[in-house]
């Protein structure tokens, strides 16, 4: 067992150290992160959500939180404003929503699709009413953003066009309970063209097959309710998507070092072990992968200064599903989809442990893991 010499070993979760990296990111951002100020109601999310995660959302001030978040909404002049095809959601940050002087910039209203995702997410962990805000301008703008072939673009300005900003769609529908802002029919055939030949779902139709990607679709299908929780034992033939074929791609991107990748041929990465995992935790099919090996990995990417690294909430969360940290679940939808491509192209070997793939096929009583385990053991 490994130790720093601030005494945090390989195989400890430091809570309270956690917890003071996450409090300061909430009042300052860190000389490394202020470039990001554009970003910073994503940073905020991710900072609350970790928060909210370890039952410590008593270390911040949640009246401050709400009157910040709300003061970065943009509001409609007037009820006919929200046909001239602009988005009405929430800037990312004060400096997004400055008023342009500059004869080249079009509009000012920058609100963005992921921005509004993260903004409610935050005032629903911090227990403000979503009754209270002004949802409506919210739906009835955001239809602008989806386009005829069912995908959305974050921003009425025009931007790229994915399965991210489905996601973001659907959430922000769930979370308002309110379905009018997106034709859901045709998001359920964008994502499904999405769907590769492998199992796994790429960002838009035809490219390759990716976490983030395939967490996004299947997390979306759930919350506009195309699928159900545990689809695994629920699965049946006419199931909308390919749920043995996505298992197997789920399931293969755990590798040697515990951790998972996003893409084939990929190194691991704390944030795809939450993409991945939560499409296993959503199949019903998180027991199926080493918990152990995970949480192994999972630990061995604390920092000895703070405890954390820049995708915390993934770590925290993931943490979570394997059992290695036993705190109440957490009361959002999860981490927001600002993942990065890894470009590091570092070859390697996935070697099954069979003996452990064995035990599962025997514990399993659901067919199609027996025939996936089976296929396994048999390669």
């Amino acid at each position: 067992m490994e130790m720093d010499s601030s005494g945090l070993t390989s195989s400890s979760f430091d809570k309270d150290r956690h917890i003071t990296f996450l409090e300061m990111m909430v009042h300052t951002l860190p000389a490394d992160y202020q470039e990001q100020d554009i970003n910073r109601l994503t940073l905020a999310y991710f900072a609350i959500s970790g928060l909210d995660i370890l039952n410590a959302l008593d270390r911040i001030d949640k009246d401050g939180v709400v009157n910040w978040v709300l003061s970065l909404q943009e509001h409609p002049s007037n009820e006919s404003e929200l046909e001239n095809g602009e988005f009405y959601g929430f800037h990312s940050s004060r400096t997004s929503q400055f008023q342009a002087h500059d004869v080249w910039v079009l509009s000012r209203n920058d609100s963005h699709l992921a921005s509004t995702y993260c903004a409610l997410a935050i005032l629903k962990m911090v227990g403000y009413d979503l009754l209270s805000i002004d949802s409506e301008s919210i739906v009835v703008s955001m239809k602008h953003l989806q386009q005829p072939d069912g995908s959305f673009m974050p921003i009425h300005t025009g931007a790229e066009k994915d399965l991210r900003f489905i996601y973001c769609a659907a959430a922000i529908c769930s979370m308002l309970n309110n379905w009018s802002g997106m034709d859901r029919k045709k998001a359920k055939e964008y994502i499904l063209n999405c769907q590769s030949y492998d199992g796994g779902f790429g960002l838009v139709p035809g490219s390759e097959s990716h976490g983030g990607a395939t967490y996004c679709a299947v997390a979306a299908l759930r919350l506009m309710g195309f699928i159900k929780d545990d689809s695994l034992s629920k699965f049946i033939s006419s199931s909308v998507i390919n749920v043995p074929a996505l298992l197997e791609w789920s399931l293969e991107r755990q590798t040697i070092d515990g951790g998972f990748q996003g893409r084939t041929n990929k190194p691991s990465d704390t944030c795809y072990a939450f993409w991945v995992g939560g499409v296993l935790k959503i199949l019903g099919a998180h027991h199926f992968f080493d918990k152990d090996a995970l949480r192994a990995f999972l630990l061995s990417c604390q920092t000895p200064l703070h405890g954390s690294s820049p995708s915390l909430s993934a770590v925290i969360a993931l943490l979570l599903i394997v059992d290695a940290v036993h705190f109440n679940p957490p009361k959002v939808y999860t981490v927001y989809v600002a993942y990065m491509y890894d470009e590091v192209n570092r070859p390697f070997i996935v070697r099954l442990n069979k003996w452990i793939l064995h035990q599962k096929s025997l514990q399993s009583d659901n067919l199609i893991v027996k025939h996936m385990l089976y296929k396994k053991l048999s390669a």
